[in-house]
């Protein structure tokens, strides 16, 4: 069943860091969005800034004289290579911009690349490496989870999603958590199916960062992508500023 977007977020006091792929209403366009949270003083010492070719973007301490750990929050989310958008929560932004780059595996670039990584080593969270890329010409997706079993750490789940043929007004929601608590459970099932009513970036990204939870957001990202060209746009919102 398709779920509201805005509400579904709005409603969750913690889903974690999350990823919304899918199509514009007019089919036109496709849309992601991306951000983070965090609970930690550590976590929310973070900005989104812009690559400098402005292919993509990566975090980096809104005040470095309080960053305690770079260890797994500082990191390029998203990184554009021919026509294809990727989009993650950690490191493996680079691992499957490697694979695809190479040509390894060639049509199974981002699965393969996935297959060498395994869920963050922050236990007893265990937090799941959650992973997108976009066909920039045609729209199609995937979403990836790489997640321990329920919090055991000697088993790894890896599972992909394939939308080869997104329907315009919808998309697919995928995010770290359930929901809060300790430890947090991880995200269970397939990504939820969503409505994505808008085309324009600035005003998705204004719902979006509405709907987040105003004590845990940190930064948010949006990009729209014009199918006709592979033109896109892109909009960054942080909580914090850089100092």
């Amino acid at each position: 069943m398709k779920k509201n977007l805005y509400k579904h977020l709005s409603a969750n006091t913690y889903p974690g860091r999350g990823i919304v792929l899918g199509l514009a209403p007019d089919g036109a366009a496709a849309m992601i969005g991306y951000w983070i949270m965090g609970r930690s003083a550590n976590s929310r010492n973070r900005v989104f800034e812009a690559l400098e070719d402005g292919s993509g973007i990566r975090t980096v301490a809104a005040d470095e004289s309080k960053m305690e750990d770079p260890h797994l929050i500082i990191y390029n989310p998203v990184r554009t290579l021919r026509d294809t958008t990727i989009v993650t929560n950690g490191d493996q932004t680079d691992t499957i911009y490697t694979y695809i780059a190479n040509n390894l595996f060639p049509g199974y670039g981002f699965e393969a690349a996935l297959a060498t990584r395994l869920f963050e080593d922050d236990a007893p969270n265990f937090t799941p490496r959650i992973s997108g890329v976009v066909d920039m010409r045609r729209g199609g997706y995937k979403l990836s989870i790489v997640k321990s079993c329920e919090g055991n750490s000697a088993s790894v789940q890896r599972q992909t999603f394939d939308y080869p043929e997104p329907v315009a007004g919808e998309g697919h929601l995928l995010t770290t958590y359930q929901k809060d608590g300790a430890p947090i459970p991880s995200f269970a099932g397939e990504p939820q199916r969503v409505t994505v009513d808008e085309a324009d970036p600035a005003a998705f990204a204004d719902k979006l960062w509405a709907a987040l939870n105003a004590d845990n957001k940190v930064s948010l990202f949006v990009r729209a992508i014009r199918l006709a060209s592979g033109e896109y746009e892109d909009v960054i919102v942080n909580k914090y500023h850089r100092v």
